[in-house]
């Protein structure tokens, strides 16, 4: 089979339909006029072409009295397909309303429509997902014309686009590729790691971009909204049971009043919701909120409509009000279920080389730093999850569902705000310094395990010169989450400011290209360019130019396709890196070296036991002076170069007992030298435009040095003191 083949068969799996039955369904009706004297509580109408046959059920309530006649108008993508007139008084289907009478309306019908009406639907309306079609009733006074009221119902095809297999797919193949960078970064495949890491982070971040456009107070397309559904997972918008339980209660313990709506829409209109949550949303445009004596009048009827993050919410089946806490909840879920993992694997690494199942150098700096490991790894989760913290945390501070949700979306927010912009301000303060001292940021950002370990996850996906580019990037992702989460009664303003925020994001990738190599920098600017397209398209969707509805209905579609063959294509990019990384014995020879020459500060412990010798004779050359070595805690050397001179915000780089200025092995043997970056200890580093770690960065004293010869401490082979993953994972 071609490539082509497998695209379009991948595609067809990507939009699964419900039914192949061709059929067109209807489950609410909508007044669409002010003062509309007719409202029903429970409609449902199923047209199937194939018998022709017409079955509706209808419970509604009128203020009307009266002989009446009735136009009836089908529309599709804003086209009038077909119009009829029906006179109740010469069809013996709707006899009961000649005359109509005020009160209770309960009509059933099962007819069959001629063959000749049925061949003038166009084939279109049963074949294209998420049908963009309604039918329009206008009930006219037959003596004098006036119109006396005006519903209108929205058709369905049962076919969606909105699976949840779609978003089941897209989230374990995300999470294939970070699985994928962890393990190959454990293997010491650093380069593999960055790469699958980079695109495996930034497809996640396209499925957030689209989750926003769904989150956007713009009246979408139908098969727009159903297709930015498949993305709410990224959003942490997933419907459990237990959890919608305990928001509920967590809001009435703490001051709030739960919203009722997915109940109080069973109780009204039963039949629907057992059908399909499909046609939840429908349903609930005509929520009826009867009065405590259950009167029957028209005026007791009342409309209720939804848009944005709410519409989001309860497509999931989720009430309104606990919208922000499922989000927040599973966000933490998320963060413990890896810490969880994390310390697992961790111990049964352990488990398989004391048995003998695993080779004792597998995974060997996971096992000796995986509490460094985990902290990188914790701090890529917080970055992950900004875009959807953004959101919820400022949403809620306009629905205010109670005050401890307000004041943990604050403290939330702030949390993350302080994190990312400490990280942020750290790799920039070292990259400084390493650019002061050796004219090349990459040489401590990659060379200090500190700097990797903390912060390499804000730095790595990038170039060493556009080590700053994280800023950038945290103020596009704060700017355009605070837009969605805070002005959501103004779907234009949303519109408006996403197509300036994705211009913005597009000319800087284009022009500046951060990434680490040519592919990266495609992958990514490729993304830009369809979240850009897709504000376009949110801008249209908005009707701001007030354009026909055929033009919105048919770029409904080309959104819907060219973003489901883009989200396709980034998939099997992703999962086909991943499988190779996976199953090649050396997959870094799939990449080329880093131009920033990381690869030379980066090396694993069998690479450096082996050189050991070389190294040092290299260091000797170059007349570098050996580097003072700490023990990290966990059995293994660390080199520093005090970079981080405040390391203390966080925890404490150096045991006790082990002062700076008297630094001694552990074993008691030969002093090390304090050989720091500062001016204090004397010369620094060769500033070369070539830089390679110093001899004493794998333990062995330089030669020429004060500890050199063989009296010198030197650390044990099995330790490294490259505890290299947390910037990857």
């Amino acid at each position: 089979m071609s490539p082509i083949t497998y695209l379009l068969a991948a595609l067809v799996a990507l939009a699964p339909f419900t039914t192949a039955e061709k059929l067109l369904e209807s489950t609410s009706l909508n007044p669409c006029i002010a003062n509309s004297k007719f409202s029903a509580t429970l409609f449902n109408v199923l047209f199937t072409p194939n018998n022709g046959t017409l079955a509706f059920t209808i419970n509604g309530v009128s203020a009307i009295s009266g002989n009446v006649t009735a136009q009836i108008d089908v529309i599709a993508y804003g086209l009038n397909i077909y119009s009829t007139v029906i006179k109740p008084c010469d069809n013996k289907d709707f006899a009961g309303l000649c005359p109509m009478n005020t009160g209770p309306i309960d009509l059933k019908s099962n007819t069959v429509i001629p063959q000749s009406t049925v061949e003038q639907i166009p084939v279109i309306a049963f074949s294209i997902p998420d049908l963009d079609g309604k039918v329009q009733v206008y009930i006219n006074d037959t003596d004098t014309g006036a119109v006396l009221a005006c519903v209108e119902a929205e058709l369905s095809n049962g076919k969606s686009v909105y699976q949840k297999a779609v978003g089941w797919v897209t989230a374990i193949i995300a999470g294939i590729g970070l699985v994928t960078s962890a393990i190959t970064s454990g293997l010491g495949h650093t380069n593999t790691a960055a790469h699958v890491a980079a695109n495996a982070l930034s497809l996640f971040g396209y499925f957030q971009a689209q989750a926003f456009i769904g989150m956007c107070a713009v009246p979408l397309p139908p098969i727009v909204a159903s297709w930015t559904q498949n993305f709410a997972w990224s959003m942490g918008i997933i419907r459990v049971a237990f959890l919608q339980q305990m928001a509920t209660w967590y809001q009435r313990s703490t001051g709030g009043t739960p919203s009722s709506f997915l109940s109080s829409l069973a109780t009204t209109s039963v039949a629907v919701q057992k059908r399909s949550l499909d046609y939840l949303e429908q349903a609930y445009q005509t929520l009826v909120k009867r009065s405590n004596n259950q009167n029957t009048n028209a005026e007791t009827l009342q409309v209720v409509t939804i848009r944005g993050i709410e519409r989001v919410g309860f497509r999931a089946n989720i009430e309104i009000t606990n919208i922000f806490f499922t989000g927040y909840t599973f966000f933490i879920i998320f963060v413990l279920f890896v810490v969880l993992a994390v310390a697992i694997f961790k111990f049964v690494c352990e488990g398989l080389v004391r048995s003998g199942k695993m080779k004792s150098d597998k995974f060997l700096d996971f096992r000796n730093g995986w509490k460094t490991v985990l902290k990188g790894i914790l701090f890529r989760i917080v970055l992950i999850g900004f875009p959807q913290m953004v959101v919820i945390c400022f949403w809620e501070l306009t629905v205010r569902d109670s005050p401890a949700e307000v004041v943990l979306a604050i403290a939330t927010i702030v949390v993350m705000l302080s994190i990312l912009a400490w990280a942020a301000l750290k790799v920039w303060r070292i990259a400084q310094r390493s650019i002061a001292m050796h004219k090349n940021p990459a040489y401590i950002l990659y060379s200090d395990p500190v700097a990797l370990n903390k912060w390499g996850f804000l730095y790595v996906q990038f170039r060493a010169t556009a080590y700053y580019f994280v800023v950038p990037i945290l103020l596009y992702i704060l700017v355009k989450g605070m837009f969605i989460g805070l002005a959501q009664k103004s779907g234009v303003t949303q519109a408006v400011s996403l197509v300036i925020i994705e211009a913005a994001s597009l000319i800087a990738l284009s022009v500046m290209r951060p990434y680490m190599d040519k592919k990266t920098n495609g992958f990514n600017i490729a993304i830009a360019a369809v979240n850009f397209l897709g504000a376009i398209f949110l801008l249209v969707f908005s009707n701001v130019f007030n354009q026909p509805g055929i033009v919105t209905g048919v770029m409904g579609v080309i959104f819907f396709i060219f973003n489901a063959v883009f989200a396709l294509i980034l998939l099997l990019m992703v999962l086909i890196a991943s499988v190779y990384a996976l199953s090649s014995k050396n997959p870094d020879t799939r990449y080329q070296p880093m131009r920033d020459d990381r690869g030379s500060f980066i090396k694993s412990q069998t690479q450096l036991n082996v050189g050991a010798e070389l190294d040092a004779l290299g260091a000797t050359a170059r007349g570098d002076k050996g580097s003072r070595i700490l023990n990290n805690g966990f059995g293994s050397q660390k080199a520093r170069s005090t970079i981080d001179d405040d390391d203390s915000s966080f925890e404490s780089e150096v045991p006790s007992g082990m002062q700076s200025g008297n630094l001694h092995p552990p074993n008691g043997g030969g002093h090390y030298r304090d050989n720091s970056y500062s001016s204090q200890y004397g010369q620094s580093p060769t500033q070369s435009s070539t830089f390679m770690p110093a001899a004493g960065y794998n333990g062995a004293p330089a030669p020429g040095s004060r500890n050199g010869g063989g009296g010198g401490y030197r650390p044990p082979q099995s330790a490294s003191p490259w505890q290299r993953g947390a910037g990857y994972e």
